[in-house]
């Protein structure tokens, strides 16, 4: 399965990690007050990280 890309809409985030804390594969983490994506090939596109922000400050598209 090849992973998706996420789209961190930087402008929106404001670092509270809720995208990390709900990610099941380890997806995202945070660095200092941004979300990263360092393993977007893990990604299972359970949509959890989109669906929980709740400033919309990230999209998960289809690869």
């Amino acid at each position: 399965m090849s992973g998706a890309r996420l789209e961190i809409i930087e402008r929106n985030c404001k670092g509270c990690s809720i995208c990390v804390e709900f990610c099941p594969k380890n997806v995202l983490e945070m660095d200092v007050f941004l979300v990263t994506v360092p393993r977007p090939e893990d990604c299972i596109k359970c949509m959890q990280c989109e669906l929980l922000c709740p400033d919309f400050a990230i999209k998960v598209h289809d690869e």
